[in-house]
């Protein structure tokens, strides 16, 4: 359950680099708390020479660990072609920033049977957000979780600017339940940790944080990444805050 009075904690590495990165990332999260193991098979990267992630072989392993650890599996689509190949393997369809107006695949995650995590567009405004989440809900499926994480402005010090308004409006225009990323939101590690209980506090359903065993050796956004024992330390606040907010993981 997401929303209601239940807490969604997803978490793990930004992308699968091999069984063993991805065991170790998921026993960590699970022991504190997590419900969802959260990978990227398909990375959609600004430079075409970063790693773009190990597509269906990553799929594979994502699988394989959650049911051994015993999580789900959110996972992003990137292509409309792979949505087949994707429902295979994932528990729940994660679709990114840059495709939040990809409408044609927002109308085909519409008509699957697998909940759907919409995450904000780089500069859209909350009413695009939402009219995207439409498209999905007018295919029929209306199992959708909106993620706030960041948008862009002028501000450099951060990767993004984490817009935390976003879920008092969200909270206010929709009965969608809202979960925030502090990850991408900050691209700072050490940012993580104030922003998630911020979020928390703000009203937010849940969090999607990044743990990477070994951040430093990390192929994909290891600045941003909390180990482990950071993740746990972590957990222990949010979990402090969402009792003073009615909630419960």
């Amino acid at each position: 359950k997401i929303g209601g009075g239940h807490l969604a904690i997803m978490s793990g590495p930004c992308a699968v680099e091999s069984k063993e990165q991805l065991l170790e990332a998921a026993k960590a999260v699970k022991a504190c708390g997590a419900q969802f193991l959260r990978g990227g098979a398909f990375k959609p990267r600004t430079s075409p020479y970063d790693f773009q992630g190990l597509a269906e072989e990553g799929l594979k392993m994502l699988r394989e660990v959650a049911d051994e650890v015993g999580l789900n599996v959110v996972t992003e689509i990137v292509n409309i072609n792979d949505l087949d190949m994707i429902c295979k393997y994932a528990d729940m369809l994660q679709i990114g920033a840059r495709n939040m107006q990809n409408f044609q695949l927002l109308k085909e995650v519409g008509h699957t049977n697998k909940p759907v995590l919409l995450k904000r567009g780089l500069s859209a405004t909350i009413s695009e957000w939402l009219n995207a989440a439409e498209y999905i809900a007018s295919g029929g499926n209306y199992n959708i979780v909106l993620c706030e994480r960041g948008i862009r402005t002028y501000e450099t010090f951060t990767r993004n600017t984490l817009d935390l308004s976003a879920v008092a409006a969200v909270k206010e225009l929709s009965h969608l339940p809202i979960i925030v990323d502090p990850s991408h939101g900050t691209g700072r590690w050490q940012m993580v940790r104030p922003m998630a209980r911020a979020a928390i506090a703000a009203g937010a359903d849940g969090l999607m944080i990044e743990v990477h065993p070994h951040p430093e050796v990390a192929l994909s956004d290891g600045d941003q990444s909390l180990k482990p024992d950071n993740f746990a330390i972590v957990m222990q606040e949010v979990r402090q805050i969402a009792q003073m907010m009615g909630k419960t993981l």
